[in-house]
């Protein structure tokens, strides 16, 4: 099977009902306010599942991720301003490969992915990011390019 991220109704209604536009919203606000319903699938077999998920933070935090040389880069814990435990999002290497997975969910992994098709989803799913980052009107550097 394979890793998949993926997530619906984009928005960031709280940055709006705070009376803030996009063009005026500190980074802080942007990531934590750009939210989705995002869903971690292993095939069909959903992993771990969010409503109004903070899917710019993720987004960023996985490229800062990607873009540690290869050497130092550990496993990813997700440390979200939006939620007090560390690990919301987990990406861990096992024997096998990695595995993605979520500290609310401990027990429950995707099947070993290997490192290529693995970063292949994580760019598919910052693209998606990005895209609709700047549908809102912020702009795309808010999270590194690919």
């Amino acid at each position: 099977m394979a890793v998949k991220f993926s997530y619906q109704n984009a928005g960031a209604p709280d940055l709006y009902r705070r009376g803030v536009q996009p063009s005026t919203a500190s980074l802080e606000m942007l990531l934590v306010d750009i939210e989705a319903d995002l869903v971690i699938r292993d095939g069909d077999c959903v992993v771990w599942a969010e409503e109004g998920f903070p899917v710019a933070e993720l987004a960023r935090a996985l490229m800062d991720w990607l873009h540690q040389p290869d050497g130092e880069r550990d496993d990813f814990e997700f440390d979200s301003m939006s939620y007090a435990e560390l690990g919301v999002v987990r990406i861990s290497r096992s024997a096998e490969a990695w595995r993605v997975g979520s500290v609310f969910q401990s027990d429950t992994w995707t099947s070993p992915v290997g490192w290529d098709l693995l970063v292949a989803e994580i760019r598919q799913f910052v693209a998606a990011v990005r895209k609709d980052v700047a549908d809102l009107g912020v702009e795309a550097g808010l999270i590194p390019e690919l």
